[in-house]
């Protein structure tokens, strides 16, 4: 299929409207008519209902494929135009919200890239490994949680190089004067009842039920945003409790209860640094942050020298 074509049907699905979709992509609205028409014609079926506009049951169907697909197309062209590129002053560096921890934040400096200017910006965890495979960042930092010394689970979107450069424990963080406050570590499987806040920022609700092996974890207020002091205010107004790495919790003292550890299941918080040229400033600042994760005690972070 083409990949123009391709993109076209996905902003139609996506706008609901030819014409909004003309305008989004630069066409007219007869082309972008004559595209969808020549993609039907190439599968020989009906994609788009026209009035009003929805995707048929086989549009839907390719919708599913439709992201991945592009999104390779947009790794393999970015990696073509790295290979051929030259030397670039500048590196983009897209990140989670609790990826930059204070060692590694250091590491951005120009001195310590031989003069390269880093530009940061935060994004989606689910979107840095595309952000970096599509040529729209130079290199990424990804947080997660996992098992002790086992990479995260990433999205398969190209050929990338990555490994982890920090490890540390995960706390339950609850409103100060909660029942559980004053225990020393907690079990996840005796949280199944307890209210959650779901946030982006934190753990998702949907992991904590696959690590605790069944349903539960009721989920209270929902904070779309990923400000780390909104989610703890929410927190400490009771809204639900949230899983966090023990250095983002120990920032709070005063407005929630001190965090307490999580003892099982045994997964830690791990950030890593994903990048997709062999060589250049990307390269130059992996290998500068690159060593072995060690778990390191609240507040700290682990980071190569």
């Amino acid at each position: 299929m083409d990949p123009h074509l391709l993109r076209t049907f996905v902003t139609v699905a996506d706008r609901r409207s030819f014409s909004d979709a003309a305008t989004e992509l630069g066409y007219t609205q007869s082309a972008v008519s004559q595209q969808i028409a020549a993609l039907e014609a190439d599968l020989g079926l009906a994609l788009l209902h026209r009035r009003p506009v929805a995707p048929t049951p086989a549009g839907e169907r390719l919708l599913e494929h439709a992201g991945p697909l592009l999104l390779r197309h947009r790794a393999a062209r970015a990696d073509v135009l790295r290979a051929a590129a030259g030397p670039a002053g500048r590196l983009a560096v897209v990140a989670s919200s609790l990826a930059c921890t204070p060692a590694i934040v250091r590491s951005l400096s120009p001195d310590a890239l031989g003069g390269t200017r880093v530009g940061l910006r935060t994004v989606a965890r689910e979107r840095v490994a595309g952000e970096v495979a599509s040529g729209a960042a130079g290199l990424g930092l990804v947080d997660g949680i996992a098992a002790p010394s086992d990479p995260l689970r990433l999205p398969d979107v190209g050929p990338l190089s990555g490994f982890g450069i920090a490890e540390e424990e995960l706390v339950v963080v609850l409103p100060s004067g909660h029942p559980l406050s004053h225990r020393h570590c907690l079990d996840l499987a005796d949280l199944t009842d307890a209210l959650w806040l779901r946030a982006p920022v934190a753990v998702p609700v949907e992991r904590l039920r696959e690590l605790a092996g069944g349903g539960g974890f009721r989920t209270g207020f929902g904070y779309d945003g990923e400000d780390v002091h909104t989610v703890l205010n929410l927190v400490a107004a009771g809204h639900g409790l949230v899983l966090l790495p023990a250095s983002v919790a120990a920032e709070a003292a005063g407005a929630v209860a001190p965090g307490v550890p999580l003892s099982s299941p045994r997964v830690v918080h791990r950030v890593e640094v994903l990048y997709a040229e062999a060589a250049g400033p990307a390269a130059a600042l992996a290998a500068q942050l690159r060593q072995p994760p060690s778990s390191t005690p609240p507040g700290t972070s682990a980071s190569g020298s």
